[in-house]
C-alpha cells in the first residue's frame, strides 16, 4: 500500500531503497518484483528526519547527497519544508535509524551454502563434530567446479549486500586438493560485486603445510601474487605438533610480509589449559621479522577464533596488550563456529561463554551430563576494558562447520547482545555500529 500511494504522486519507493543499499541499480541476482514504473528515477539529494547512532536519539537528522558522497548532516528541518513533500528526490524515512555499512571481518565464501546445494547432497551431517566437518568439506572440495562456486559465493556475497555489507575479507581455500578453483570464482565474483562491495580476497592454507605437505605451500606461495589477492593466511593448528605449527607462523608471515598483503591467522583454537597459546609466538614474530617497518602503510594483522585466550585471566590479557604494543593487531571473535574439544571438566573461571553448534561437545564415553565448558572471545570486554582491536564475525553458513544462520553480521550482533550480556548503549555501539569491523580487514 505504502509503495502504490507513493508511486501514485510520482515516487518509485523501492527504486529509491535500491539506490540506498545498492547504489545505481539491485545486483541481478537479487530478484525484487515492483509493480512501479520502470522508470529511472531521479537521483537522491536529502533524506529527511533520520536517527543517527552516537547521537540524541530524540533528535532527527537530515543527510545531503550529491551523486553518492554525503554533502552535510543537519538538524531535520520541522515541520518539512513545502517542496520537500513531492520532490521525488527526497527521501522521507520517518524515523529510521541511519548507520554506517557494515563489514564481514571474517566470513569463508568457497564454503558457504554447501548444504543448500544438490551438488553435495549425500553430505549430510552425521555427528556434528570438528573431524567430520574436515572430512566432509575436503569432500566437497574435491567436487567443486567453478560454475557451483560462482554461483554459492554470489549467494553468499548477495545476502551480504541486501544486508548492508559493503566490504567483507572473503576466505578462499588453496591446496593441493581443490587447487586454485576458489580463487579463480573468488576474482570472477570480486569484480562482478565491485560497483557495491569491495571483496577482499584471502587466499588460505585451511590443511598443513609442512610435515610432508609441500605441495600445498608451494600452491599458496604462487597464489598469494595474484593480481586482485589483497590477503594471506593459515590455519597453524591443524599442523601435526607445534613445532610445526611455528614454523606455519614464521612461513605465512615472511609470504605476507614480502608481497606486501595484510595477514589472517586463524589461531590457538581449542580450550586446553595445558597447551601453550600460540599467540604469544606469532607476537613474538612479528616482531622479529619487523612487521611495522616492513609491511606497507595500513596492513592489518587478524588473529581469529582464539578461542584457548577465553581462559586467561587479567594479568595475561595485560601482558597481552603490552607485548602487542603498536602492532596492528586485530581479534575476531567469531561465537556462531566452534571447534571439536575433548571434555573439560571444571573451570571456575566467571569469564567462559557459551558458543554455538560445536563447542563444548562431550568426549568419548561421557553421556552428555554435567559442566560442558565452550568459550568464545568476549570482544565487548577485549575493547572496553584492555584496549584491544577486536570485532566479531559470520565465518561459515550453512556449511558442516555452522549449518545454521545467514550472512547477516546484525544476526551475529544480536547473538552477542545475550551472549556477552551486553546491553548498555555503548555494548550497542560495539556490536552494531562498531568501526572495529572495517579496520580489522583495512578497509577504513
Amino acid at each position: 500500500m505504502a509503495a502504490a500511494f507513493l508511486a501514485s504522486h510520482g515516487v518509485d519507493l523501492q527504486a529509491e531503497m535500491d539506490k540506498v543499499q545498492f547504489g545505481e541499480k539491485p545486483p541481478e541476482s537479487i530478484c525484487i518484483p515492483t509493480a512501479v514504473s520502470s522508470e529511472r528515477p531521479l537521483p537522491l539529494s536529502l533524506i529527511r528526519s533520520v536517527r543517527l547512532p552516537r547521537h540524541d536519539p530524540t533528535t532527527l537528522w537530515d543527510i545531503s547527497l550529491s551523486g553518492a558522497r554525503i554533502t552535510s548532516i543537519t538538524p531535520a528541518a520541522l515541520p518539512p519544508p513545502i517542496n520537500h513533500l513531492a520532490d521525488p528526490t527526497v527521501l522521507k524515512v520517518r524515523e529510521c535509524f541511519v548507520a554506517p555499512s557494515l563489514c564481514h571481518p571474517h566470513i569463508h565464501i568457497d564454503k558457504a551454502f554447501l548444504l543448500s546445494s544438490p551438488l553435495y547432497a549425500d553430505l549430510a551431517i552425521k555427528t556434528g563434530t570438528f573431524d567430520e566437518a574436515m572430512s566432509m568439506t575436503a569432500a566437497a572440495k574435491a567436487r567443486f567446479t567453478h560454475e557451483d562456486l560462482v554461483q554459492r559465493m554470489g549467494w553468499c556475497v548477495s545476502e551480504s549486500v541486501a544486508a548492508g555489507v559493503s566490504c567483507m575479507r572473503a576466505f578462499v581455500e588453496v591446496d593441493s586438493g581443490v587447487g586454485l578453483q576458489g580463487v579463480r570464482a573468488g576474482l570472477e565474483v570480486k569484480e562482478m560485486w565491485r560497483s557495491r562491495c569491495e571483496v577482499q580476497l584471502c587466499v588460505f592454507a585451511q590443511e598443513r603445510v609442512f610435515g610432508g605437505d609441500e605441495a600445498n605451500r608451494r600452491l599458496m606461495e604462487g597464489t598469494v601474487i595474484v593480481e586482485g589477492v589483497e590477503a594471506v593466511g593459515s590455519a597453524p593448528y591443524v599442523e601435526a605438533n607445534e613445532e610445526q605449527m611455528k614454523q606455519n607462523v614464521k612461513w605465512v608471515v615472511e609470504m605476507a610480509l614480502r608481497e606486501g598483503k595484510h595477514l589472517d591467522l586463524h589461531l590457538d583454537y581449542n580450550l586446553d589449559e595445558a597447551r601453550e597459546p600460540l599467540v604469544w609466538f606469532v607476537v613474538e614474530t612479528l616482531k622479529r621479522k619487523r612487521w611495522m617497518q616492513r609491511a606497507p602503510p595500513g596492513r592489518t594483522v587478524v588473529l581469529g577464533h582464539c578461542t584457548r585466550l577465553t581462559l586467561f585471566g587479567k594479568e595475561e590479557w595485560e601482558r597481552l596488550r603490552v607485548e602487542i604494543g603498536e602492532l596492528p593487531v586485530h581479534f575476531v571473535g567469531l561465537p556462531t563456529s566452534g571447534i571439536q574439544l575433548a571434555l573439560i571438566e571444571h573451570y571456575s573461571r566467571a569469564d567462559h561463554l557459551i558458543d554455538t553448534f560445536m563447542m563444548g561437545r562431550p568426549g568419548k564415553g561421557n553421556d552428555g551430563w554435567g559442566q560442558r565448558v565452550r568459550g568464545t572471545l568476549q570482544i565487548p570486554r577485549l575493547i572496553t576494558e584492555y584496549g584491544f582491536n577486536a570485532a566479531i564475525g559470520v565465518n561459515n553458513v550453512g556449511n558442516a562447520f555452522t549449518p545454521q544462520g545467514n550472512c547477516d553480521p546484525l544476526s551475529v550482533a544480536c547473538l552477542g547482545v545475550g551472549l556477552y550480556q551486553a546491553g548498555t548503549m555503548r555494548d550497542a555501539e560495539i556490536l552494531y555500529v562498531g568501526r572495529w569491523f572495517s579496520a580489522a580487514v583495512g578497509a577504513c
